[in-house]
C-alpha cells in the first residue's frame, strides 16, 4: 500500500526506469529480463496489460496547435480513455478505486502503457485543434475523436 510519503521516492524511482527502458530499448530494441523484473517490482499488476496495450499500439498522442497534449488510450476492451501527461490522470475507473482510493499501484496500465509507449517511441501522433483536444479531455472517450 502506498502512502503520500513514498510520492517522491516512487516518481524518482519510476522516472529512472523509464530512462532506462528508454535506453535499453533504443540499443537493444527489446527490453531485458532484468530489467521487466525492476518494472514489475515498482509497477506492479498493471504492468503485464500495459506492456499488451503498447504491443498492440493502442496509444495515440494528441498535440494541439497551441501546445497541448492528451494521450488516448485503446483498452482491452475497446473502450477509450483519456489521459492528461502532466498528472498521469486517467478516466478510467481502476485509476480512481484502485489508484487514488486503494493506493494498490502507483498508476493504472493506461497511463503506464503511454509513459512505455513514449519511451519506446511506439505511440502513434497525430494533431488535432484546441477544440477537438477538450471534447476528448470533457467527453467519456466512448468513441475515436476525429484526427483530421
Amino acid at each position: 500500500m502506498y502512502t503520500n510519503s513514498d510520492d517522491s521516492l516512487v516518481e524518482r524511482v519510476e522516472d529512472q526506469l523509464l530512462r532506462l527502458l528508454q535506453d535499453e530499448y533504443a540499443k537493444k530494441q527489446q527490453i531485458s529480463d532484468e530489467l521487466l523484473s525492476s518494472l514489475n517490482f515498482v509497477f506492479g499488476n498493471p504492468l503485464l496489460p500495459a506492456l499488451d496495450l503498447v504491443d498492440h499500439s493502442n496509444i495515440t498522442k494528441f498535440s494541439s496547435p497551441s501546445g497541448r497534449v492528451a494521450f488516448q488510450v485503446k483498452g482491452t476492451t475497446g473502450h477509450l480513455y483519456a489521459l492528461l501527461p502532466s498528472s498521469q490522470f486517467c478516466s478510467c475507473p481502476y485509476h480512481e478505486f484502485g489508484v487514488l482510493k486503494r493506493k494498490e499501484a502507483p498508476m493504472c496500465k493506461h497511463a503506464l502503457a503511454v509513459l512505455i509507449s513514449c519511451a519506446v517511441g511506439t505511440c502513434k501522433e497525430a494533431s488535432l485543434s484546441d477544440e477537438h483536444l477538450a471534447q476528448l479531455l470533457l467527453t467519456n472517450t466512448d468513441t475515436a475523436v476525429d484526427e483530421t
